[in-house]
C-alpha cells in the first residue's frame, strides 16, 4: 500500500531533525529528533520520500564538487556558497582532519582541501552512505534546502541569508517562514521550536520543512533534478540534487 506519509530531513547537533507529513496536506506536519539516519528508515509512517539534506552518492575525485553541486550553485546566486563542493570519497571516509585535507587536496581539480565546517559532517555522510543502496535510493533523496527556497520564490535566489557568521539572521528566518506560510505549511508550527537549541536551531526547523516540501514535489513528479542525467557514483549511487 502507498504511504501516504513524506519526510524532510536536516543534519542537527542533536541528530537527524524529521518533518513528517501528509503528502497531500503541508499544515499535518509534525516535527521530531531522532539520533541516527536508520531511525529515520524505520519510522512507522514509512515515508514514501525521504528528503535529506545531506550528500548520497561521492566522487572518486572531485572537479570543483559532483556535476550536482556545481549546477546547483550556478541558480542561488549570492547564496550558492549554501552548497558545499563535496570531496572525494577517499577524503570522507578519513576522520583526522589533516589526513583528509591531503587526501582531499590530492584527489581534487583544482586542488583543494577541506573546510573545517565540511568536514564536521562528515559522520553524518558516513552514516548516510553506509546504509544506502541504489534500491534505496529510489526513496531516499538527496535534497538541499536553499534549492527548495530558490523554487519557492520562483526560481530566483533569496537576497538574505538566513544565519550571519554563525548566528541566526531574524530577516532571513522571517522570508523563509513566509515562503514556507504561502505554500500551505502552518505559520503557528513555523514558528514553534519544541526542542533544546543544544539540539536543534529554529534554521533546522525552516530547513527541514523546506526539505518536506521538495518530498511532495518529488513524489508529484514535478521536482526539479540537478544534473538532468545524474552520474553514479563507484557503489552505483545517483550523485543528484532534488529541488
Amino acid at each position: 500500500m502507498r504511504s501516504e506519509w513524506i519526510a524532510g530531513v536536516d543534519g542537527c547537533p542533536g541528530g537527524w531533525f524529521v518533518v513528517l507529513r501528509r503528502l497531500d496536506d503541508p499544515a499535518s506536519a509534525k516535527a521530531l529528533i531522532v539520533r541516527g539516519f536508520a531511525e529515520v528508515i524505520a519510522l512507522p509512517e514509512a515515508p514514501l520520500i525521504i528528503a535529506v539534506d545531506m550528500p548520497i552518492g561521492l566522487p572518486e575525485r572531485s572537479m570543483g564538487g559532483r556535476r550536482c553541486d556545481v549546477e546547483a550553485r550556478a541558480v542561488l546566486g549570492q547564496r550558492q556558497s549554501a552548497v558545499f563542493a563535496v570531496p572525494s570519497r577517499a577524503a570522507v571516509m578519513e576522520t583526522d582532519y589533516r589526513r583528509a585535507c591531503e587526501i582531499a587536496f590530492a584527489s581534487s581539480e583544482p586542488p583543494r582541501m577541506v573546510a573545517k565546517q565540511t568536514f564536521n559532517l562528515f559522520p553524518k555522510i558516513r552514516e548516510i552512505d553506509a546504509l544506502m543502496s541504489p534500491h534505496l535510493q529510489e526513496r531516499v533523496v538527496e535534497v538541499h534546502p536553499e534549492v527548495a527556497f530558490w523554487a519557492l520564490n520562483g526560481g530566483r535566489p533569496l537576497d538574505v541569508a538566513k544565519k550571519v557568521k554563525s548566528r541566526p539572521h531574524a530577516p532571513g528566518l522571517a522570508l523563509r517562514r513566509d515562503l514556507l506560510a504561502a505554500a500551505g505549511n502552518d505559520r503557528a508550527f513555523l514558528a514553534a521550536h519544541p526542542f533544546r537549541l543544544a539540539d536543534a536551531g529554529h534554521d533546522d526547523l525552516l530547513d527541514a520543512v523546506a526539505c518536506s516540501w521538495t518530498a511532495a514535489r518529488i513524489a508529484a513528479g514535478t521536482a526539479r533534478r540537478f544534473p538532468d542525467d545524474p552520474p553514479r557514483d563507484a557503489r552505483g549511487l545517483r550523485m543528484e540534487i532534488w529541488g
